[in-house]
């Protein structure tokens, strides 16, 4: 008998790897990448690169509310104080709208209280790697500023159509995230000057010059006193500050002595030592009618709305001089409330800051914190007559569109720190 031929078949045996493990399909051959293999990588522009790496958003609880209430607290007050001080001056000055200013401010104060939550979410750390170009731009702006045409004589805001804002706000922020960046990554060299003034004098040095150009002095007092802060609290030897103060105060003798650049400012202080003198000039107008203020609120005051300086006494009393009309309206009693709300306030701020979770945060913090509560006390300082007028708004309460949209965003970013510091026992 003849022997069946075996059937033919197109069908091979799957070939299987020694290093292979598992079941291969019948049709295919499968091999296993080894362990060590590395895939070749398209390059990419360092700038994506860059942008790759910085974490913007992160979800997380822990939101401080203490620091909230406080927050909201003064700027509902603030909003209600205004609208008080400013109505007067809006019907007569802006066409019979007594609701001109506080529409305004209510725009970018709802505005601001969206930016302090969505940046109450943001990753503060992308700040370590902005803070660079951010001062970049801050740079940028107070330049710019000099081209613009002067308001009264000086050189402070960025006009876009209607729509105004003072570069010096940007500033001020920019000097509290680059100063937090440096000496974050300097921090264990800040007893040396190459690492614990040099960097900074780099940074504040042109900044004031460009403030003293507009010129705006009571910014400047702010930058300097925030930097000096945040130096200390770096951990920079006393020594230095020595030195830097010794070079400012021979700056401002010179500016004085031998050049008219400061002539504004001897009237203003020669009106701070005697207001009420038979010498005084304009320029203590402001001054004079605050104290009235201020003397006419007694112990509880006159009555929310019921100030008589702010009917054209007070020049523009929805700006630095609100706190006389708070006075005279809310007395003693309700303007140590206030000041005990802003006291809170940075207390708590502080504490955040404090029990960050890192360096970065624990600077960042406080230095947003610390220029809240500088401006308030300038701000008393000088409705008081303590110091010179220097023109310090108070915050949550002059009016200022961008000025209180970029504080209540700065309060956003100390609430995102509070997500993450260690809060529990506080």
């Amino acid at each position: 008998m003849k022997r069946k031929a075996a059937p033919q078949t197109d069908k091979k045996r799957p070939i299987k790897p020694k290093n292979y493990k598992g079941k291969a399909s019948s049709n295919t051959i499968k091999l296993e990448i080894p362990k060590n293999h590395k895939r070749k990588k398209k390059s990419s522009p360092k700038i994506v690169n860059f942008l790759k790496n910085i974490k913007v958003f992160s979800v997380r609880s822990g939101l401080d509310l203490p620091f909230l209430f406080l927050v909201l607290t003064l700027t509902v007050i603030g909003l209600i104080m205004l609208f008080s001080a400013s109505y007067p001056f809006a019907y007569y000055n802006k066409h019979g709208d007594s609701f001109y200013f506080i529409k305004n401010q209510l725009i970018f104060a709802v505005v601001g209280v969206i930016a302090m939550f969505v940046a109450s979410y943001f990753d503060y750390h992308a700040l370590h790697k902005l803070a660079v170009p951010i001062l970049m731009l801050s740079f940028i702006m107070l330049i710019a500023v000099l081209f613009m045409p002067a308001i009264s004589g000086v050189h402070r805001w960025i006009q876009i159509g209607s729509f105004s804002f003072q570069p010096s706000e940007v500033t001020k922020f920019a000097i509290v995230v680059s100063f937090a960046h440096f000496i974050t990554l300097n921090f264990n060299r800040m007893g040396t000057f190459k690492y614990g003034i040099l960097p900074y004098l780099i940074i504040l040095a042109p900044t004031v010059v460009l403030l003293a150009l507009e010129p705006h002095i009571s910014c400047t007092a702010i930058v300097v006193l925030l930097a000096a802060g945040m130096l200390f609290i770096g951990g920079v030897k006393l020594k230095w500050f020595g030195m830097v103060l010794g070079a400012i105060s021979s700056a401002l003798i010179y500016l004085v002595v031998f050049t008219d650049k400061l002539t504004y400012a001897n009237n203003r202080v020669a009106g701070w030592l005697d207001p009420f003198g038979p010498d005084a000039t304009v320029d203590t107008w402001q001054t004079r009618q605050g104290l009235y203020a201020i003397g006419s609120g007694g112990l509880f005051g006159m009555g929310l709305g019921n100030s008589k300086q702010k009917y054209l006494y007070i020049p523009e009393p929805q700006n630095d001089f609100i706190f006389s009309v708070v006075c005279e309206e809310l007395g003693f009693v309700g303007a140590v409330i206030i000041l005990i709300l802003f006291a809170m306030l940075i207390w708590r701020g502080i504490v955040i800051s404090i029990k960050a979770k890192d360096k970065f945060g624990c600077l960042l913090g406080i230095g947003l914190t610390a220029q809240v509560g500088l401006q308030v006390v300038l701000n008393i300082a000088v409705v008081t007559n303590t110091i010179p007028n220097t023109g310090i708004s108070l915050p949550f309460f002059s009016y200022g569109g961008t000025s209180l949209l970029m504080l209540l965003a700065q309060m956003g970013i100390v609430l995102s720190i509070s997500r993450t510091a260690k809060l529990e026992t506080s």
